[in-house]
């Protein structure tokens, strides 16, 4: 059953500041900002948050830049913002690459980086980039700021570490110097829910992320562990087939995503000819 709009209430903030204080005396506060997963749920009936905080027009949270080295992301800039940056596709070109599979023009307008780690899908199309670009996520209360590697963020399908009182409002990204690849793997480009996504960095510390293929996404340390220690690819697609543990649903059996896993691995592997 629709959500009835009457049954919502609405926090309008006009600082980060004012947002965190908000959150502070209501932990029930639910933030959004491009609402492109948020709308869904009241659409259907199955969002439990009734009370909402509006942080859409916080600019300061839309910044790209760099610092101490770092390519800094705000957590409201849109999938079309991080296209458009040359900060990131200069460095790490396969955030821009996930991003243009986000959805159609209209959600990448309007969906966040921020939001799409928020949701914690683990079918999101950006989460595998930062996890092998050993992101940090930046969180923020009213007491203060702290960070977390992104790899420990998740703690669960859909959970994270973030407190009920605290936004993320930023993503760090350090230099990555290695090949850098992403693919994803759908029923058609860009407007459907992966199947399996993945992303990948070379070099003598490989890093893997698969996204589709388990409550969170994954790094894939077993596999990673194998190449860096000689493994061939073909080797390794096999180890990564076996780490990985996928379900069945409604878009696709857990026998044909991690036959896609250990393919896309080999292919990576063809396209760097590594």
């Amino acid at each position: 059953m629709r959500t009835a709009a009457a049954a919502l209430d609405l926090v309008r903030p006009k600082s980060v500041e004012q947002a965190l204080r908000a959150m502070a005396d209501d932990p029930s506060l639910v933030p959004i900002a491009g609402c492109t997963d948020v709308f869904v749920g009241l659409n259907a009936g199955t969002f439990p948050g009734t009370r909402f905080l509006d942080l859409w027009p916080l600019e300061e949270l839309r910044e790209i830049g760099i610092r101490n080295g770092a390519i800094a992301i705000g957590a409201l800039a849109t999938h079309a913002m991080i296209q458009e940056s040359a900060a990131v596709t200069s460095r790490i070109p396969i955030l821009a690459a996930a991003c243009r599979e986000i959805g159609g023009i209209q959600i990448q307008n309007r969906g966040t980086l921020g939001g799409n780690v928020a949701n914690g899908s683990p079918a999101g199309d950006t989460l595998p980039v930062l996890a092998v670009a050993d992101a940090v996520v930046v969180l923020r209360s009213a007491s203060g700021e702290r960070r977390v590697p992104f790899n420990a963020f998740f703690t669960g399908y859909r959970t994270t570490v973030r407190r009920p009182d605290e936004l993320i409002v930023a993503f760090e990204l350090p230099p990555i110097v290695d090949v850098q690849w992403f693919r994803k793997v759908g029923t058609r480009a860009a407007q459907a829910i992966s199947k399996v996504v993945m992303a990948v960095v070379g070099g003598e510390r490989p890093r893997i992320a698969v996204g589709s293929v388990g409550p969170t996404v994954i790094r894939c340390t077993k596999t990673e562990a194998a190449i860096a220690g000689g493994a061939t690819f073909d080797e390794a697609s096999h180890i990564l087939e076996a780490e990985v543990q996928p379900i069945d649903d409604i878009r696709s059996t857990a026998s044909y995503r991690r036959r896609v896993c250990g393919n896309l691995l080999r292919r990576f592997g063809a396209d760097t000819g590594r």
